[in-house]
């Protein structure tokens, strides 16, 4: 059955997608729900803040 995930839309910088796919990568893709297009992502909404702290220490 399937089962619906809670989502954030994002929009960002091509720079700044790349670090979040690279992010998301490292923590077996446990953050994006959806990988849009250069610049748009869908994203788990309950790992959003987890996800900010981590591209904040990323910079």
């Amino acid at each position: 059955m399937p089962r619906a995930v809670k989502g954030i839309l994002i929009e960002c910088d091509e720079s700044i997608k790349a670090m979040i796919v690279k992010i998301d990568k490292e923590h077996d893709h446990d953050f994006i729900i959806e990988n849009i297009d250069d610049k748009h992502a869908l994203i788990k909404a309950e790992r959003h803040e987890e996800l900010r702290d981590l591209l904040k220490r990323a910079r």
